[in-house]
Order: C-alpha cells, then structure tokens, then sequence
C-alpha cells in the first residue's frame, strides 16, 4: 500500500514539475515538445497487442523520453514506463508504442485501462498529455490508424503486467516480470 502511495506521489510530483519546466521554457523562448497526431484502438481482443501512434514534434529537436502511465479502475496505477528516444529521432517522431499482449484465453475479458502519454525533451519540457482508453473485449477488432497518417515504425513496449481486479495476473507470460 505504502509503495502505492509513494509511486502516486512521485507520478504527481513529476507531471506538477513536468508542467512547471514546460511553462519555464515557453517563457524563455524554447518550445516544448508537441504530440501532434495520434491514434489507439478504443477495443481489443486479450491477447492482442495494442499499439498507440504517435506524431511528436519538438522545434528544439530535443525530444528526450515518452512517459506512459496506466490506471486500471479496482487495481490503481501501474508504475510508470520511461521510453528513451533515440538521437535520430528527437526532432520529429512517428511510430508507435505498444502493451504487449498477454495470453488470448486471459480474463482481461471487459477489463478497462486509460493510458496517459506525455513526451519529454533534454530541458525537462513536457508535452500537454495525451490521454486513450481502452476495453478488452473478446468480440472486438483493433481498428487500424489512418493511412499514411503515422509510420509502421516500433517507438517501444509499455512495460507492465495487467492484473485482475482480485490482483491475479492477466494471464499469461509478460516478458517484463511483474511490474
């Protein structure tokens, strides 16, 4: 419970900093990285992987790092996924994140999720987050992005294992342990 807490805390702490280091650098001339497009499909199938498409641009050509956060109503807030950007890409991004997806007979079966995504550049600026939610649903289909839209590109894995609401597993083997 206590570990709960302080991961809660710190998330806060960081988005509250995150925003502050972002108003900073707008008033000293720098901009802060923007997400500019972005698409997920509201309803998979457990099992499925989902990706999330992103477009993020920074003018400073600074983008850093994309922190994603994950609530699940009955079981609270995963920790947070810390994506690092490669240097070839810190001006402008486009692909996509991913939850792997876990065993196809897991009893995720109507399990809810929001994602919040926010991108970071070298300043410590962040971008206005980006918030998808999400429902396992063994009847839907992933839609697909708008084409020509985002690159087929692999950004990274959001690291976390789904639980149940009674605290079991979603299944399967993560290849990320229990986070």
């Amino acid at each position: 419970m206590n570990k709960k807490i302080v991961v809660s805390a710190w998330v806060i702490f960081s988005l509250i900093m995150g925003f502050a280091f972002s108003a900073k650098a707008q008033v000293s001339g720098l901009a802060a990285p923007v997400i500019t497009q972005a698409f997920a499909s509201k309803q998979i199938r457990p099992g499925a992987t989902w990706k999330v498409y992103l477009n993020v641009s920074d003018p400073n050509g600074e983008i850093k790092n994309i922190y994603a956060i994950v609530d699940q109503p009955g079981v609270g807030q995963y920790p947070v996924t810390t994506i690092r950007i490669k240097e070839e890409n810190r001006k402008e991004l486009s692909g996509y994140i991913y939850l792997p997806g876990t065993s196809q007979w897991s009893p995720l079966e109507f399990v809810n999720i929001t994602l919040t995504v926010q991108v970071q550049d070298q300043s410590g600026a962040f971008s206005p987050p980006a918030v998808f939610p999400l429902t396992f649903s063994s009847r839907a289909s992933q839609e697909e992005p708008p084409q020509g839209v985002f690159k087929e590109h692999e950004i990274g894995p959001i690291m976390i294992r789904l639980r149940t609401i009674d605290g079991g597993s979603g299944g399967g083997r993560s290849p990320f342990g229990d986070r």
